[in-house]
């Protein structure tokens, strides 16, 4: 779209997980895929701190870092996209913000005492507004959601590859960050399950390493028809998720889901509880079987293993159809980079 050697967007990765990484990737491979030339700098690394507010400035300062390096070294960007409110909080030069859900919404009180005032200007300053979600939009202030600046792009979420010959894992569970994804609950229903009849096979708990899980006082040994496999690369997770019948999960927050619409693209039932925040999945899931979705885990999982709702997957996948690659690549051509290059 622009001149030769020039460059149309940068986009500014927070990178702070294999998910942003794979999202920021998957955005950027869009933005080429529709002609327009694109650059990704991410934060890279940081030291692990006790509190949300010190490991918001780290990652801001991270951020802000590769974002002035990238700009004094690289071809001047038209535009750039900020991946995350944090990635955006200490920006050297202003730009569209991606989030799957605000500071105002999962940072309160102590918490994120000094990112909500500052995330609430950089909103209120960037010339676009990516949420993957309408309900991350909705959690932002109305002065500051208000003037049309939004466009609602969700990730993708398509089959990882061809479905196993058979679903030989009963149940699994992503459980990174253990106390938010409420692995706790999921374990105590498994529990439940167990205890009143025999095991419909193992719950694989994924994504959480045991120094994780020993700091959030879960102890998996103990656990009953349960193993860990810990932290995976992405295409040994999924390849899991193809084998599994259920996906199971109780978020005490969700701010988008990413793993539970992979789940569903995969082809597992998503038994989970509501949880407050942007929680892209849930709405879906009910429509699908809401006998599944509900404060008792326990319900959920005797349904799915007892009376399987015909036609789940197929259904899934169509109601998946918004987050397939192709849709995403038609909102980028046609809706972002026309927004977002539109007045340079």
């Amino acid at each position: 779209m622009g001149a030769p050697g020039a460059l149309d967007v940068l986009i500014v990765s927070l990178g702070s997980t294999t998910g942003l990484r794979t999202a920021d990737a998957e955005l950027a491979a869009s933005i080429e895929r529709a002609g327009a030339s694109v650059a990704l700098t991410g934060a890279g690394p940081q030291r692990q701190v006790r509190t949300m507010m010190l490991t918001d400035l780290l990652w801001a300062r991270g951020a802000r870092k590769a974002a002035a390096r990238a700009l004094a070294e690289g071809p001047a960007p038209r535009a750039i996209i900020y991946s995350s409110t944090t990635a955006a909080l200490l920006w050297p030069r202003p730009g569209a913000i991606r989030f799957d859900a605000p500071a105002a919404g999962n940072r309160p009180g102590r918490e994120g005492l000094w990112q909500r005032p500052l995330e609430r200007r950089r909103l209120a300053e960037a010339p676009l507004l990516l949420p993957l979600s309408a309900g991350a939009l909705e959690e932002l202030p109305a002065v500051v959601r208000g003037g049309g600046r939004a466009l609602v792009l969700g990730l993708v979420a398509e089959p990882s590859g061809p479905a196993a010959p058979a679903r030989d894992i009963a149940a699994i569970t992503y459980a990174a960050n253990p106390r938010k994804k409420g692995l706790d609950r999921v374990l105590a229903a498994w529990r439940e399950l167990l205890a009143e009849r025999q095991a419909p096979g193992e719950l694989i708990v994924a994504g959480a390493s045991e120094r994780e899980l020993a700091a959030a006082g879960i102890a998996l040994s103990a656990e009953p028809g349960v193993r860990s496999v810990g932290r995976l690369e992405p295409a040994e997770y999924r390849a899991l998720l193809r084998r599994a019948r259920v996906f199971v999960c109780a978020p005490r927050r969700e701010d988008y889901g990413a793993a539970q619409l992979e789940a569903l693209a995969d082809g597992c039932m998503l038994v989970s509880t509501p949880a407050p925040g942007p929680y892209a999945a849930l709405e879906i899931a009910r429509r699908l079987d809401g006998r599944l979705i509900g404060e008792q885990l326990l319900q959920g999982l005797r349904a799915a293993f007892d009376e399987p709702s015909p036609g789940y997957g197929e259904r899934a996948l169509a109601e998946l159809a918004p987050f397939s690659r192709a849709a995403i690549d038609e909102r980028v051509a046609h809706e972002l980079l026309p927004r977002l290059l539109a007045s340079h």
